[in-house]
């Protein structure tokens, strides 16, 4: 027979018993656990969050389509971005979001909360408006009663020039909260833009969600339509010109042709059909130019993306977060684990010293 000490297994009753012994132990730690979870979780404000998803047009012209485009679209490659003459591809738009610039433009848009205790600029709730779990709030207050230097104030105000990407400590952490609260996401087989955003009231929520929204669509809308405007607009200024040297020209050619009607002289005659000839020369040259701002209209139309939206934002019921109930429950499963190694090896420990 061999030395070895047989293996008799785990006596979980001996361990509950052992267990139960230190129910005091489960007691306090759990009852300090509840305590401090609960003034933590219920110390942060609850967030609310809405969803805006839109398609823009996609162009049938581009040449990623039969077998190398379905072969392509099995491995999540789309063809129409990688051939695309755009600097800034769909894939790009979500990158937005870390411009100064872009979150910028929401700053003086008006908001008001759904219990209307705040109407004004979105900068202005987000400055005065917003809460703070009370221990920020406290170490704020003590930073300011030690520190010497006042607290630096925002520079922002609204139909004033504002550099983004100069601000003060206030601004960048207004534009940083701002930042860490809308997201957009492109699906690269649809092509479609989903804006989510998160704030702590469900109305500004869906307000911040519809305007980042119209801000994507005019972004995207000057760009892809920039080159095309700008030759609209060199020429609408060639058209202006040449109608205006023409209308100049008839009107010269008229009192030229009203004063010399009866006069017969062939020099007469010769200067009149050079001023006919001047004039129809400067006719033709404004009606090509006319006919090359009629293409450049169609070129813009047709550059102008149209945008269909799939699902508006909507004010949210419920709160998304924090999640109070799943916080507690998890603090104290982990508390409630913590001890049971921490009894269990208090135990084991105990038993080998007698031994």
């Amino acid at each position: 027979m061999d030395n070895q000490d047989e293996y008799k297994g785990i006596d979980y009753t001996a361990v509950f018993h052992a267990i139960w012994k230190k129910k005091m132990v489960y007691l306090t730690v759990l009852s300090f656990t509840i305590l401090f979870a609960s003034l933590y979780i219920f110390s942060l404000p609850r967030t609310y969050s809405s969803s805006t998803e839109i398609a823009p047009e996609v162009d049938s012209k581009t040449p990623g389509g039969g077998t190398l485009g379905s072969l392509a679209s099995t491995f999540g490659i789309d063809m129409s971005t990688l051939e695309s003459s755009d600097a800034i591809t769909p894939m790009l738009y979500p990158d937005l979001i870390d411009d100064n610039g872009f979150i910028s433009m929401l700053l003086p848009i008006h908001v008001q909360t759904g219990d209307s205790t705040f109407k004004g600029t979105y900068y202005d709730y987000k400055r005065t408006a917003t809460k703070v779990p009370w221990w920020n709030k406290l170490a704020n207050d003590l930073l300011t009663k030690i520190s010497s230097k006042k607290p630096e104030e925002g520079k922002y105000e609204v139909g004033t020039p504002f550099n983004a990407y100069h601000l003060t400590k206030l601004d960048n952490s207004i534009i940083e909260s701002i930042r860490k609260q809308i997201a957009i996401k492109v699906d690269k087989k649809t092509g479609a833009i989903t804006i989510n955003t998160e704030d702590q009231d469900p109305l500004i929520a869906k307000t911040i969600a519809d305007s980042t929204r119209e801000l994507l669509k005019d972004f995207i809308t000057k760009y892809r339509t920039d080159k095309a405007r700008r030759d609209v607009e060199y020429y609408k200024k060639l058209t202006d010109e040449a109608k205006s040297s023409y209308e100049h020209q008839r009107l010269k050619y008229g009192e030229f042709s009203d004063s010399n009607t009866d006069v017969s002289l062939p020099s007469v005659q010769s200067k009149g059909e050079d001023m006919e000839n001047e004039m129809q020369l400067r006719y033709n040259n404004y009606s090509q130019l006319k006919g090359q701002l009629q293409l450049s209209l169609a070129k813009l139309r047709e550059r102008t993306p149209v945008f269909t939206q799939i699902k508006g934002a909507a004010v949210p019921i419920k709160p998304t977060g924090p999640k109070r109930m799943l916080f507690l429950l998890g603090t104290v499963l982990f508390s409630f684990i913590l001890t049971t190694i921490y009894v269990l090896r208090s135990i084991t420990h105990t038993q080998n010293r007698k031994q």
